[in-house]
């Protein structure tokens, strides 16, 4: 029998009454209800339990997801999606970059720490505003080359263990000698009880353990950034939500989608228009899809988070709100001001911050978690902190801890690409979203693939597999070109 994952109104209650709990609305007398119909929990880590509902169940899922979506949020006012309501309670919103022709300056050594007192202190407190400044122009195509193979690495380093809980994470590592983690997952050498108590992640084993690498496999995580090439070749950095959600029906198969992107995609083909795609019956609204679609933002506004920002904007409110879209315009600025090659990794997250609601949970969390690892010499201390404090409250696969999660990693990793990328996986949670995010960073900051480890890219053989158009087989050299395209078009 056919279940289809991440649509099914019975699952999607349990899902959303989760999400009232945190966006500070009040969904307990209408959690009784749907405990005294025999209503189910959300399923822990699929996507759809495994047996359909009677009739009656499954409308009043309908029915009551439509009152949760009516119930007033406390956190409404610190928490807005509007662009313009961001950007009013953002004091220090960055000020926009203009065109320039000055060359871009050549990128310092990995893992700087010249500008160390810069960090994003407890207080998260961002820099002055600087007064209007020239744009840089975008770096050479090698930087762009780095990226795309740092968020490859990251990606797949994290896939054969996505969805598993930490302490499995930890156990298969260690019985390998892989912990801490340096390079990508093997099953040889496991136990086969371990193996048995938890199995590697079903789809991706095959193409992801270290035996089984030959090129990079297909991954959502790359499949947007992917889809915003497009988007850009298309449409040009002014595009619209609209042109967003017209080049999805066109070029991203249904299945290639998932929670907050499945319904969204659900809610086009109900005939409903963005930002509505976003909310209507969308529990997953918070969740990391937003994040994982940022890097092209980011990438193509070198110098200009704030343009980097808006745009990630414009992308995210098809199918996020509030805190989900917070994290894609927090990884965008970051990018953007990473792309420069003139700021370590700690500016670059203290500047994505400048574009988050100061006030909001997400920003909250991930100023937290840059205080804890700026504090822990031990990283395992660090995810056990972050961990305790958002694993009892949030679904694995949500942006607050996961770019909290992120966040921490690169600041403890002080931009060295490999720490970067081991330590965003083995903090658990959405590990090949926040490898991916992480080494896409990490990677940028070195300035060149030379600088990236053999042992991490040569598996990948410059190859890139992906269902979105015709970019099957694609190298990662030719990508970056595409990408130096888009980022030096006005």
């Amino acid at each position: 029998m056919l279940r289809l994952t991440w649509v099914q109104p019975e699952d999607l209650l349990g899902h959303e009454l989760h999400q009232a709990a945190l966006d500070g609305r009040e969904p307990g007398v209408i959690a009784a209800r749907w405990k005294a119909a025999g209503g189910m929990a959300a399923p822990l880590r699929a996507g759809a339990s495994p047996n359909p509902p009677s009739r009656y169940l499954r409308q009043l899922a309908r029915d009551l997801l439509d009152e949760l979506a009516d119930l007033p949020s406390r956190f409404a006012d610190q928490e807005p999606t509007d662009l313009a309501r961001i950007k009013a309670i953002c004091p220090q919103w960055p000020t926009q970059a203009t065109a320039s022709r000055t060359p871009a300056t050549p990128a310092p050594a990995a893992g700087s720490r010249a500008a160390g007192a810069a960090r994003v202190g407890a207080g998260g407190t961002p820099p002055a505003r600087a007064s209007e400044t020239p744009r840089p122009q975008p770096p050479p195509p090698a930087a762009y080359e780095a990226a795309w193979l740092g968020r490859a690495v990251g990606c797949l380093l994290g896939k054969p263990v996505e969805k598993l809980p930490l302490e499995a994470i930890r156990q298969l590592a260690k019985s390998t000698g892989n912990w801490p983690l340096t390079s990508y997952f093997t099953a040889k050498g496991v136990p086969p009880d371990l193996l048995t108590a938890h199995p590697w992640n079903r789809r991706s084993a095959p193409t992801s353990l270290a035996e089984n690498i030959d090129g990079m496999p297909e991954d959502d995580d790359l499949n947007y950034p992917l889809l915003n090439l497009l988007l850009l070749q298309r449409h040009g950095k002014h595009f619209t939500t609209a042109d967003v959600a017209t080049l999805w029906l066109d070029e991203l198969p249904a299945g290639r989608t998932f929670t907050a992107e499945r319904i969204a995609y659900r809610n086009l083909l109900l005939g409903l228009e963005p930002p509505h795609t976003a909310r209507h019956r969308n529990p997953f609204r918070e969740w990391i899809g937003a994040l994982i679609r940022a890097d092209v933002h980011g990438w193509t506004n070198p110098g200009d988070p704030a343009a980097a920002a808006e745009q990630a904007h414009r992308d995210a409110t098809l199918t996020h709100t509030a805190n989900g879209v917070y994290a894609a315009m927090f990884t965008a600025a970051t990018i953007a001001t990473a792309t420069t090659g003139t700021h370590d990794i700690h500016t670059c997250l203290r500047t994505g911050l400048t574009v988050v609601p100061p006030g909001s949970r997400l920003a909250k969390a991930t100023r937290q978690a840059i205080q804890l690892a700026q504090e822990t010499p031990d990283f395992d201390k660090v995810v056990d902190e972050l961990h305790a404090t958002h694993s009892p409250t949030h679904h694995w696969v949500h942006a607050i801890p996961n770019t909290a999660l992120i966040a921490a990693a690169l600041t403890h990793a002080n931009g060295d690409f490999t720490a970067s990328i081991c330590k965003a996986v083995s903090g658990g949670w959405d590990t090949d979203s926040n490898g991916a995010t992480a080494g896409s960073i990490a990677a940028l900051l070195t300035g060149t693939p030379a600088a990236l480890p053999d042992r991490w890219t040569a598996p990948l053989k410059n190859r890139l597999a992906t269902s979105v158009g015709d970019f099957d087989g694609t190298g990662l050299d030719a990508l970056a070109h595409l990408t130096h395209l888009e980022a030096s078009r006005p």
